[in-house]
């Protein structure tokens, strides 16, 4: 089974102290919180309703976002809920395909079917291929230039903790999983 609580307890335990950041279960849309005066005393990476997926997809982001990024509230990125115009479509997609390799690799510690997401209902179903393609081509970048340094810490405890193999880059490359 997989478990949110799980994947907070791992996180927690490797970057809590280490990076001052915490994975925590949001009740709203997901959000990157920095530590600001008067807030929390450590950055916080939400997640949406206690998803398991969203919290790897959160994860994801924090593992990218470089040390400027990390101070800013959701990596200073923009975010339009879904319906978005085709434009906006594109500038997502733009930003969303290296996150969701890493969440690919992430899911693949943990023995977790992905499932890629343009996160917006009412996209062109066309988009999605591009978008796919986009994701597959930063996977294979990953295989070639390897994780940024926290995601391979994590994929390694989790892959650990799942009982999966240790060398992602050995996992099945099946692109009707995505």
């Amino acid at each position: 089974m997989h478990h949110a609580t799980d994947l907070i307890t791992i996180f927690n335990g490797l970057f809590a102290e280490k990076e001052n950041t915490q994975l925590v279960r949001g009740d709203g849309e997901p959000i990157y919180l920095p530590v600001t005066e008067g807030g929390s005393a450590c950055h916080q990476v939400v997640f949406a309703h206690g998803f398991f997926a969203s919290a790897l997809h959160e994860i994801a982001h924090w593992c990218i976002a470089g040390k400027q990024r990390r101070e800013l509230v959701d990596y200073g990125y923009w975010y339009e809920p879904d319906g978005r115009c085709v434009e906006k479509q594109h500038e997502f997609a733009l930003v969303e395909a290296r996150p969701q390799a890493v969440e690919w690799v992430l899911h693949q510690a943990c023995g977790h079917r992905f499932n890629i997401s343009l996160d917006n209902l009412s996209v062109d179903p066309q988009a999605f291929a591009p978008f796919k393609d986009a994701v597959l081509e930063q996977i294979t970048n990953l295989k070639l230039h390897g994780l940024p340094p926290r995601a391979a810490i994590l994929q390694e405890a989790l892959a650990d903790f799942y009982e999966q193999p240790q060398n992602w880059c050995q996992y099945p490359f099946d692109v009707s999983q995505l």
